[in-house]
Parts: C-alpha cells; structure tokens; sequence
C-alpha cells in the first residue's frame, strides 16, 4: 500500500524537522505538513492549512490525500499551558479526539503517532530513573492532557484496534527551531545567548537536572518506532524514550569549553516549579529492548553540534 503521511502542527519544533525527514525518507509527495495558520516562507507543496480542532476539516483533508498514517503533533506546551489552561485543554485534547475517532470510524484504520512528554509524571513519581510503568500524577494542565492522551491510545488500540504509538519526550534542544514556550528550553535559549551575548540568565536554578536529547536523536527515533513492526510495540500508552540527564550549570560548563568567557547567572521562574514536579532522569529499557531504541547524541557532542550549527545560521542570517 502507498505511503501517505499527514503532520499535524507542521510548524512546531518538532514537525518542523520531521516533515523534511520524512520527505527525504520517504519522498516529497508522501508527505502532507498541516499548518495552523501561517506557512513557513520555505514550504512546498503539498500543504494543508487548517484547523486540527474542526473535525470535518481534519477527515477532509485525511480523506482527500488518501492517508495511511498520521503524525499528529498539535499541542500548547506546558509553560503556555499553564498561563492559558483552557486553551491547552481544549487544544491538546480535542484534536486528539478528533484523529481517533475518524480513525476508528474508516474501514482502513490510519497507523497514528501521538507525542506524550516527561510533564506526564508529577512529584509522586520516582524523580530518578523513573520506569517505564509508573505513577502518573502531573500538576500542569500540559502533563494533564498527555496522560489522557496516553490512556486514549490504549483504550483506542485495545477496543478499535487503531495502531497509535507514542513515546514520552524528554526536553528536545535543537538550532534550527527557537524555543517554543516549554520548560526545558533553556537548554535551547543558552546557545543563543552564549553565541550573541557571551553570559546567560537562566530561568531554571543550579542542579535541576531533566532528562534530555538531540532533535536529530528524536526525529529519528520516532520514524524508528512508527517503522517497527506492530509485535514489538509492547507499551500502547507511551514509551519512555531518553538520551541524557544534565542541570544547567553542566551545560554551561561544556559551553564554555568552546566558548571562553561564557557566564551563566540565575534567575528562576514560574517555569522551576513546573521543572521540580518532573523528573531527573528516565529508564527508557523498554523501548530499547522493543524496538532497538540507540540515541546516539550524549552532552558533549549535543554542544559541539548546537554551537557549531547555530553560530553558522546565525552569520549567514
């Protein structure tokens, strides 16, 4: 069967670097990137604008392009979240919805992948080495709507059979996307601010350590898992799915391997609490007993990479 793939929220830091994997892999017209409102200057055709909360539009459109799997990446994120809860609530959710059930209703069930998040555990969850099963009580609408959302996929694959696969992202860093509202960012905002300014502030404080990875790591290990064959998702909800733990003041200090002079102070936010109630580092065995989950990018070359890429994007903008 031919391969057509529809990415919800095409724009996002995520999409916005899975839809030109995807393409590569899999070739342009493959693969259909939704926009929400305005299209990159860089988007080729095919595109869709719409609405992922207006049902009939999304089934047009899914009906139209003839699609056999949706990466439906539509999401407000946990520090926007929590400044405009009923935005994320009805965002998050009400997409969500809208994907299982036109899938559950087609003779021809699209495979579905759906992106859950570390903001799934809350501070009754063990903070390190946090198993792949274990209590999920998250105290951010975000969190709030991504273990629904983890739910929905099981009982959506258990009574309809819809093949919907998920994994929890740790905190993605990447140079070619700016940060997006989430709470790990600062890991993103510090290689701008090192490159331009030479010292940073950082909203989050000294030792709070999150789990992290490399958006190439994540762009790949999620086409991985979307490959895998459907006897070796084991987990239905959501797997764990890491590459490194690392607090600030550790990343500031490979920061300033390369760059000299570089300082880092502090200054925490309403974004600490949300980083306390989550956890330091994840086991993510499952996945890699599944479906061979390998990250391939540790702290050190996470840097190299953002400073080397990063410091060329930004001389030739």
């Amino acid at each position: 069967m031919e391969r057509k793939i529809l990415v919800t929220g095409a724009a996002g830091q995520i999409g916005s670097e899975l839809v030109p994997a995807l393409r590569k892999r899999y070739g342009k017209d493959a693969v259909v990137p939704m926009y929400h409102h305005s299209v990159p200057k860089n988007a080729e055709k095919p595109f869709e604008i719409a609405d992922a909360t207006e049902k009939e539009t999304l089934a047009g459109i899914i009906r139209e392009h003839g699609i056999t799997e949706i990466y439906h990446l539509v999401g407000i994120l946990s520090a926007k979240g929590e400044q405009d809860p009923a935005l994320a609530y009805r965002v998050n959710m009400s997409s969500l919805m809208n994907v299982l059930d036109y899938a559950k209703e087609i003779e021809k069930k699209p495979k579905i992948f759906w992106p859950s998040s570390i903001a799934a555990f809350g501070p009754t969850t063990p903070r390190d080495s946090t198993p792949q099963h274990t209590v999920l009580e998250p105290s951010t609408m975000y969190g709030i709507t991504k273990v629904a959302g983890e739910l929905l996929a099981n009982y959506y694959f258990k009574r309809y059979g819809i093949d919907i696969r998920s994994v929890r992202y740790p905190g993605i860093i990447s140079w070619r996307t700016p940060p997006g509202g989430g709470t790990t960012d600062y890991a993103v905002e510090i290689f701008h601010e090192a490159i331009k300014h030479r010292k940073y502030t950082c909203f989050l404080q000294k030792g709070t350590y999150l789990p992290m990875m490399y958006m190439d790591d994540a762009v790949r290990g999620t086409i991985e898992l979307m490959e895998a064959e459907p006897s070796k998702i084991k987990v239905r909800t959501s797997y764990n799915l890491t590459a490194v733990s690392f607090e600030p003041s550790e990343l500031a200090e490979e920061i300033r391997k390369q760059i000299p002079g570089f300082t880092m102070d502090y200054k925490p936010d309403f974004r600490q609490q949300i980083a306390d109630s989550w956890t330091r580092s994840m086991d993510d065995s499952a996945a890699r007993k599944d479906w061979g989950w390998k990250h391939k990018f540790g702290l050190p070359e996470i840097a190299k990479e953002m400073l080397v890429n990063l410091q060329r994007e930004l001389k030739s903008s």
